[in-house]
């Protein structure tokens, strides 16, 4: 009886369906075909008409690249409170089992300190060189602002918890028609979360676990499955930046134009030159001084960088800096989850020190008020302590309210860069989030806690997710384990595919 050997099964053809080819793209690269499409779009909407005098869209482009946009955001900032309580709870929890975690926090908050006092520096050399406030075309009609203003006892107030989720409510009414009978009220309720008072509520039941010993581990246990899967969602989120990015860089480009940009031209190059030399010059000096790759880290981070640039939020970027931080920087995940939400209330190196020294410069030469060199130390103190006092707030323009009535200057100047806030808060932000990605980064190595081999790029890069990294280094294993198989049975490449 003889037998003949089985014909070896065909290998299966992998799925080339246009949905599995997409996400074959680096995810980088899908953001900037992202940023790249923005642009396109806006400009198109923007021929169309863009927005009418008061903002509201004129055409469906501009109101569907809009929507696109606030949604992905209204997304993420959904995600942050669960991922903020969650996570540094269990960073509490993991932090005793890392040695010096009291110098952890010393240092972070001291390089938070020493970048903010080096961009307020050179903010303030911008301004004095360039001398914007003479050199403006502004109107003093537009010089007034009646908004909410920075105060020294903002850290006091806004880190006191007002409900344990940190959580606040504002109502706005709307009312419409042309008549006493015509008339139409209508209010909406919104739901505000403070990101300050949710790392104190989120310190304060960590300690607390640790503090009953045993009988917490339970807890324990359930707030690292949740932020599991809280961790989960986001990344099904966070998947869709490249579609957000399309939409909030292309309201950008179809809302804002050279209009509004020309009074105050001099003004905004400032504050540009000064974003870049902090962004492109000093961080970069900083990362050499510890011998980390320039290169590498703006990889590593560039998502969180770029979608902190079209979406002008640090706190609904933060889950990325986050996520970017701990899988492409190296930084270990129980000093990421403390120290980036720290960040993103604190470290604000755009929004705090740059903006602020220049604006600052800006509005005392508009209106004609001289400063001295003790206003500028003032500046500089302000700049440096005062993104903490408002830590409570959002918006640099709350920050710039404190530095004016800090140095008795006109407030009413606030107005006549309210314009043009939005385009300055992208470049703001953009530094705002690489700041808080820079200093974790550089803290992790000076503590001997950086994982050299993830920075360095020499384990599985990118941007997956935890279940997608298992699953390509599991390929990657297969794949060798394929070729060193089809090699033994035959070298040749028809064999091996």
């Amino acid at each position: 009886m003889s037998s003949t050997a089985a014909p070896d099964a065909p290998a299966r053809p992998r799925s080339s369906s246009p949905l599995s080819r997409l996400t074959r793209i680096p995810f980088g690269a899908q953001v900037i075909a992202g940023l790249v499409l923005g642009v396109v779009l806006g400009l198109v909407a923007r021929s169309f008409g863009g927005v009418d005098a008061d903002g509201a869209p004129v055409n469906w482009l501009v109101t569907t690249l809009d929507t696109v946009g606030s949604t992905f955001v209204t997304l993420l900032l959904a995600l942050v409170p669960p991922l903020v309580l969650l996570a540094v709870i269990t960073s509490i929890a993991n932090l005793r089992h890392v040695v010096g975690a009291a110098r952890l926090a010393g240092q972070t908050l001291l390089w938070f300190a020493i970048t903010a006092a080096v961009s307020v520096a050179i903010g303030l050399t911008i301004g004095l060189l360039t001398d914007p406030g003479t050199r403006s075309g502004a109107s003093a009609s537009s010089a007034s602002y009646d908004g909410r203003t920075g105060s020294w006892l903002d850290f006091l107030t806004g880190i006191v918890p007002s409900n344990w989720l940190g959580l606040g409510a504002s109502t706005s009414t709307q009312v419409a028609g042309d008549s006493v009978t015509s008339l139409a009220v209508t209010s909406t309720t919104s739901l505000k979360f403070n990101v300050l008072q949710l790392i104190v509520i989120a310190i304060a039941v960590g300690v607390a676990a640790l503090k009953t010993g045993e009988k917490a581990e339970p807890f324990l246990a359930f707030a690292r499955s949740a932020l599991a899967v809280v961790q989960t969602v986001l990344w099904w989120v966070i998947r869709l930046a490249p579609l957000g990015t399309v939409g909030l860089l292309g309201t950008a480009v179809a809302t804002y134009g050279w209009d509004a940009l020309s009074p105050l031209g001099v003004f905004v190059v400032d504050v540009y030159v000064g974003l870049a030399l902090v962004l492109f010059v000093l961080y970069p000096v900083l990362l050499k001084a510890h011998g980390l790759g320039v290169r590498r880290f703006f990889a590593g981070a560039w998502p969180a960088i770029s979608l902190a640039f079209v979406s002008r939020s640090s706190v609904g970027t933060m889950p990325v800096t986050e996520r970017v931080t701990e899988r492409n920087l190296g930084v270990p995940r129980a000093y990421t989850s403390f120290a980036v939400p720290l960040g993103a209330t604190t470290k604000m190196d755009g929004c705090a020190a740059i903006y602020p020294a220049i604006a600052a410069i800006f509005v005392a030469g508009f209106f004609g008020v001289p400063l001295d060199w003790t206003d500028y130390l003032l500046i500089a103190f302000v700049s440096v302590v005062g993104s903490a006092a408002t830590a409570g707030l959002t918006g640099a323009t709350v920050m710039l309210t404190l530095t004016l009535s800090t140095l008795g200057l006109p407030l009413a100047g606030v107005g006549l860069l309210l314009a043009i806030d939005p385009i300055l808060d992208m470049g703001r932000t953009a530094v705002n989030v690489a700041g808080q990605a820079l200093v974790p980064t550089i803290v992790a190595k000076r503590e001997g806690i950086l994982d050299r081999e993830r920075y360095d790029g020499r384990t599985v890069p990118t941007f997956l997710s935890e279940g997608e990294e298992r699953a390509a280094e599991a390929r990657a294993a297969q794949g060798t384990d394929d070729a060193l198989v089809g090699a033994g049975s035959n070298g040749s490449p028809a064999a091996r595919a």
